[in-house]
Order: C-alpha cells, then sequence, then structure tokens
C-alpha cells in the first residue's frame, strides 16, 4: 500500500498559533501520508520511535531521491559552499559518532552540573531586572540570554557581537524546514558567510591563546589528533552555538506560555519544587521547541502496510508524537507536570542522533521557568496577540511580554 498524498499546509494561518488540531487530524486519519512535496509524514508515536531509533535510516541529503523545491538554483547560488554538510546533524555513523565522541566531552555530568551557578546567577539577574521594571519580555530578557551566555560560556565565544549573532543564526535555521523562500535561502547564505568568517577570526584567535573550553578542545583535537578538519571544525563550532540556544528559547518561551494558559499548573509548580524536574519534560512534550525531525529511507521497507521506498524523505511530526492519545492516553492534550510519563517524549529525537544538548537544555529550563512562577505569583500576558517566528520545525515565539 503505497501513502496518501495529504494537504499539508504549515503556513495557514492558523497553524503557528496552534498546530495541535492540525496534527489530530493527521494522526486520525492519515497518520502515514505523502505530503504534497514529496515526504513522508509520520504522527504517531510509535512510529515516529522506530523511525528514529532505526540505525539503517539516514541524515545525509545524498541518499534523498526528491528534490526540493528550486534545488538546482539554490545549489548555483550556493556556489561551493559545503556549508553545514559536515556537522554531526547531518551525518552517517561512522562519521556522525566520530565526531559526537570529540564534543560528548563538553556535556558530561559533572560538566553540566558546574554551569548550573551560571545559570542561577543569570536567572536571578533577568527576574530583578523585571521586579524593577514591573515587567520583562520573557524571550528577549530570558529566554535567549540565558541560554546564548551559557552556550558561548562553554564555547569561550566572546560576547561582544551577540545582536549580529542572533541575526544571523536566525536566518540559518529558516532553512531547517522542509519550504523556504528563495529570499529566505539568499539570507540563509549572507548570514552563513558572516558567521564563518566570525567563527575563523575566533579560531585564529584561540590558537594563539588557547583556554579551558569546548572551542580550545576541538582545535586540539584538529591539531594534534587528525580528528577534525577545518570544514569540521567551522561547522561543529556553527553547529552548537546555533542549536545550543535556539531551541532552548522556544523551550523557555512555550513553557511560560503554557503556564500562563495553565495557572493551575503554574500554582502547582510554584507550590512544589519537587516537580521542577518533571515540570520541564512534561512542558517540553506539550509543546516542543523542535516540532520536526527527517530521515531518509535506505532500502525498501514498510510502516504499517505503508510501503516506504530507498531513498524517501521520512518527517517524524515530534509534536504529533508528543500528544498520541494512544501513548498519553485521554490527557495527552492536557499539561500535567505530575505526568509520570512525561520523560518518554520524543523532543530531543531519539536514536543515535538523539540531542547532545538534552541535559543542557534540562538544566537552562529548570532554572528558568520554576524561578519565573515562584518569584512572581501574578506573573500575567501583557498582551492579547502573540506573534510566532513563522518556522514550523523550531517554532516559537517572537516575543512574549508579560507584567509581573
Amino acid at each position: 500500500m503505497s501513502a496518501p498524498e495529504i494537504a499539508f499546509n504549515p503556513f495557514d494561518p492558523d497553524f503557528p498559533r496552534n498546530p495541535y488540531p492540525h496534527y489530530a487530524a493527521l494522526r486520525a486519519s492519515s497518520p502515514v501520508a505523502r505530503m504534497d512535496f514529496g515526504p513522508v509524514l509520520l504522527t504517531r508515536y510509535d512510529d515516529v520511535v522506530r523511525v528514529l531509533r532505526d540505525a539503517t535510516l539516514s541524515v545525509e541529503q545524498r541518499n534523498a531521491l526528491i528534490s526540493m523545491p528550486m534545488q538546482e538554483e539554490m545549489m548555483a547560488k550556493a556556489g561551493d559552499r559545503s556549508r553545514g554538510s559536515r556537522t554531526m546533524l547531518n551525518l552517517d555513523p561512522p562519521d556522525h559518532d566520530r565526531l559526537r565522541r570529540l564534543v560528548a566531552k563538553a556535556f558530561t555530568p559533572k560538566t553540566i552540573d558546574g554551569l548550573a551557578p551560571l545559570c542561577r546567577r543569570l536567572v536571578d539577574a533577568a527576574l530583578a531586572r523585571a521586579e524593577a521594571d514591573g515587567g520583562m519580555d520573557v524571550i528577549a530578557d530570558l529566554a535567549f540570554p540565558l541560554p546564548f551566555t551559557v552556550i558561548s560560556e562553554m564555547l569561550g565565544m566572546p560576547m561582544d557581537r551577540r545582536d549580529e549573532l542572533r541575526q544571523w543564526s536566525a536566518a540559518l535555521v529558516t532553512t531547517l524546514d522542509p519550504i523556504f523562500s528563495m529570499e529566505q535561502f539568499e539570507a540563509a547564505l549572507v548570514a552563513g558567510d558572516a558567521m564563518t568568517e566570525y567563527v575563523l577570526e575566533v579560531i585564529e584567535a584561540k590558537r594563539a591563546h588557547p583556554g579551558d573550553d569546548l572551542l580550545s578542545a576541538l582545535i586540539a583535537a584538529e591539531d594534534h589528533g587528525d580528528m577534525l578538519d577545518e570544514q569540521e571544525l567551522i561547522d561543529q563550532v556553527i553547529l552548537l552555538y546555533v542549536a545550543g540556544h535556539e531551541t532552548t528559547v522556544n523551550l523557555i518561551g512555550n513553557g511560560v506560555l503554557a503556564l500562563l494558559r495553565n495557572p493551575g499548573q503554574a500554582g502547582r509548580l510554584r507550590n512544589d519544587s519537587g516537580l521542577d524536574q518533571n515540570a520541564v519534560d512534561e512542558l517540553l512534550r506539550y509543546d516542543p521547541p523542535v516540532q520536526f525531525s527527517g530521515r531518509i529511507a535506505t532500502s525498501d521497507f514498510d510502516i504499517d502496510g505503508v510501503e516506504i521506498t530507498k531513498g524517501s524523505f521520512l518527517m517524524t511530526c515530534l509534536a504529533a508524537a508528543n500528544r498520541d492519545h494512544a501513548k498519553w492516553g485521554p490527557t495527552a492534550d492536557e499539561l500535567d507536570l505530575g505526568r509520570t510519563n512525561a520523560g518518554s517524549h520524543t523532543s530531543f529525537g531519539s536514536g543515535v542522533h538523539h540531542c547532545l544538548g538534552a541535559s543542557l537544555a534540562r538544566l537552562e529550563g529548570r532554572s528558568a521557568i520554576p524561578a519565573l512562577v515562584r518569584r512572581f505569583p501574578n506573573l500575567s500576558l501583557a498582551t492579547d496577540t502573540l506573534n510566532y517566528n513563522g518556522r514550523f520545525v523550531l517554532r516559537g515565539l517572537v516575543a512574549l511580554p508579560v507584567t509581573v
């Protein structure tokens, strides 16, 4: 049986505000379905987990048989740039494993625990400013500066061009969506060039004056162990820089909004510090910062009787899986900070590409969200209109103004 074609339109005006009814309809009618522009979309928990954990599937674009819209024109504009193609995110084993082992040394439990005091200081300072001002934009004043500062500290990157780096990062991640405009692609090329130039400058400075940080360690691996070539080094640094804050911005923003809309759950968290860890996992399940993850079939197989041919691009909908009633029961669409199996969510992916920074994201979420609701019991939205960033892979808010 072939996958039925569906008209899945993430550009529907209602989609950014609340995509979950769209996902539920797909899961009920066409849980394994081919989208208009080619990929097979999966929305059930069991199917999503099966695909994410299947080590025979690929993430390397060269294995896909379908072409993106305007691909030839994009390749011509990109020229000889190979940017991003050597990140562990875009590589299969064994190259993926080699790169991940190098970077994983900076994400040990001891290292992550050692970042907790920095997180607390950053959160306390942001909340003190909010108290003095009578309010804050959760995105600009907390959700962005916290993970950005932490990943900069880990990498040993200077903070002097924060605003530019934020703009470059925002332009780059638009191309994670399966459909984007030529204007967005051109903006991503410009941003990528600028970020690459900046990273090269920092790498040269680190070569001259190495420090006790991840970037210095990666440079040493390149220079002494012949483990990283120049392009791999640049790509890993940019990946860590971008992924190290873009996803956590959405975790904190989406999570705070969910609590504002569910005051009973916010009250539970405010009064029970024992919920902190589970609460972050439930918020990740309820409205995940990354909504989709892709894989490419390297051979023919089937999912629930639907034929998947070699070269097919599979889009696993993490957000739909996280609300599958077959997994989470009749309360799947409700926020329950005490949910016993909240940690089984798919928001960090699964298998060999499980998010390397999951423990760091959880730490940042635990540091920010409970502290915010406990310090400000009268926290409330300062607007009736919320704008989303227009992405559907990294779906999040542009701003979240609140009064305290």
